[in-house]
């Protein structure tokens, strides 16, 4: 553990999850009632699908795959990803706080209908429906997406910047088509991606090879 800790000394900042996670949880305890329903009229035009399921849950690998990519063979994109992710992170907690929001359109579930249905059920029994605006589900993947798509290893691997982008409009769709969150709080979160933007990259865009860059030195 020694030699890992000296070996990569950027861990660090995965520590964050120790500050993430309690505050989560606290505003998961708390903020249980009174609160603001996000709630917009193509909400009741979007249908429940438990299928989708299947790519809300891959959010969990992409995410946290993503992340470790960057770890082991690109510091500084792995600093810049979790810069984007956990700012962000932050402010949904903290717009949680002063702005308490949930929704109240989650349908009733039959569990033995399939094995979909069943795990949309257990998530639905373990996951509030509150705190729910800016979705950090949609954030956090299109941050990942992002963060796929500006990496100069990843550019000649075309296969996999697709899946990226098909996995990432999927998960988003997913929030909405499993009735974890409102259209406005994806909307939300696409806002909040697009302003941080350039506070993690900057207005400048990056020479896309190494002749340009040295072009760019003069």
């Amino acid at each position: 553990m020694k030699n890992f800790i000296s070996k990569y000394k950027h861990v660090w900042i995965l520590s964050y999850a120790m500050i993430y996670i309690p505050w989560f949880m606290y505003l998961e305890k708390t903020i249980t009632s009174n609160y603001h329903i996000m709630h917009v009229w193509l909400d009741d035009l979007i249908p429940f699908n438990e299928y989708f399921i299947i790519p809300y849950l891959l959010w969990f690998p992409f995410v946290g795959g993503t992340i470790m990519y960057f770890f082991f063979t690109d510091k500084s994109g792995y600093y810049r990803l979790c810069t984007y992710l956990f700012v962000g992170m932050t402010l949904s907690l903290i717009i949680c706080q002063l702005f308490p929001n949930g929704t109240d359109f989650r349908p009733a579930l039959d569990p033995g209908k399939n094995i979909f249905s069943k795990i949309v059920y257990t998530l639905y029994a373990t996951d509030t429906c509150t705190n729910v605006f800016p979705s950090i589900h949609v954030y956090n993947s299109i941050v990942t997406n992002i963060a796929v798509m500006r990496s100069e290893a990843l550019k000649k691997h075309h296969l996999i910047r697709l899946a990226s982008t098909v996995l990432t409009v999927s998960i988003c769709l997913s929030t909405v088509f499993l009735k974890q969150h409102s259209v406005m709080d994806g909307f939300g979160s696409v806002m909040m991606a697009y302003v941080l933007y350039s506070f993690v990259y900057g207005t400048v865009a990056e020479p896309d090879s190494k002749k340009e860059r040295e072009k760019a030195i003069g």
